[in-house]
């Protein structure tokens, strides 16, 4: 069903889609301009004449939706919608639909890509090993810093929504004793206040969505509770970590490592207090980005604006 005069404007798309999927889809129901990428001052130029828009990272607040008076639609292609103004979308009258659950098993294997990172130094030993150090070495092995098991260590999960609970699961499989919070009556024995959380974890692993009630959760105070020694991994949003007191704690000893896919300004600056840092490792945002989630990611992204136009409106986020 084409309908001649919707209009359907895509904003970022090469977040989604560098160029290994395909918008075509949507053309058979829209009129389809695609933006690999879009400025912040150039948005309201772009969707003036709008009725629908999918985005990933941009924002919407009021100023653009009362620039844009003929926008229906707004289709997150992301499970995380804190770019939208919720209150002046409401008011529009807006639809905005997000893709919740489609990263769970990417993230999570991503989770765990970070923690066997420091667990078994591959990458440091792979660079040991290109610039000779095997070559040179007296017997068959060496290894450059202690390694260790997971098997037995008590891995936190802050945040008990799709991605911690497979998170959990990956962990018990390697023999971990798993904490999670919030603390709620859900009939888990493992679900702890989030002061035992802190005190107890191994490696603590933040899954929270980002509200005024979780921004900088992690902070000098809730470092100072942890383990002396502990791993911190994010792989939620960076706006849930304080940056320059996780930059002392790595300095300081306090935290043997820190890992994380986010960071609170994406992409970095070089003024990140992280940028560099010692026993700091960091990828840019990409672990939702496997092929099969971001296709995952599009055919649901497809569902949510057919449902929408067909009146079965699914995925809203209010």
């Amino acid at each position: 069903m084409y309908l001649a005069d919707m209009k359907l404007t895509i904003l970022d798309g090469m977040a989604l889609n560098p160029g290994d999927l395909s918008w075509n889809a949507f053309s058979e129901f829209a009129e389809v301009t695609v933006y690999q990428e879009t400025p912040q001052d150039k948005v309201i130029e772009r969707i003036a004449d709008s009725d629908a828009v999918l985005l990933n990272k941009i924002n919407i607040n009021s100023e653009i939706l009362s620039a844009c008076k003929n926008l229906k639609y707004i289709g997150v292609l992301a499970t995380g919608y804190n770019v939208i103004d919720i209150e002046a979308v409401k008011k529009a009258g807006i639809t905005v639909c997000n893709i919740p659950a489609y990263s769970t098993m990417a993230v999570a294997q991503h989770v765990f890509a970070l923690i066997l990172n420091f667990s078994n130094l591959v990458s440091l030993h792979n660079q040991s090993v290109r610039d000779g150090d095997w070559l040179k070495s007296p017997i068959f092995c060496y290894w450059k810093k202690p390694l260790f098991e997971l098997n037995g260590k008590t891995l936190g999960i802050l945040g008990y929504g799709n991605i911690g609970k497979q998170v959990e699961k990956i962990a018990l499989s390697f023999g971990m004793k798993v904490l999670i919070t919030p603390h709620k009556s859900n009939g888990k024995e493992n679900c702890v206040s989030l002061h035992e959380l802190l005190s107890k974890s191994d490696i603590l692993t933040l899954h929270a969505p980002l509200t005024k009630e979780t921004e900088k959760i992690i902070n000098s105070e809730s470092l100072a509770r942890m383990k002396n020694g502990a791993y911190l991994i994010n792989t939620a949003r960076g706006g849930l970590v304080d940056e320059k007191a996780v930059k002392e704690a790595l300095d300081n000893g306090k935290l043997s490592g820190f890992a994380a896919d986010v960071i609170s300004e994406e992409p970095m600056k070089e003024s990140n207090p992280l940028y560099k840092a010692e026993n700091c490792v960091l990828t840019p945002h990409l672990a939702w980005a496997p092929l099969e989630t971001r296709e995952r990611c599009l055919n649901i992204g497809l569902e949510n604006f057919k449902g929408w136009l067909n009146g079965k409106i699914q995925n809203s986020i209010y």
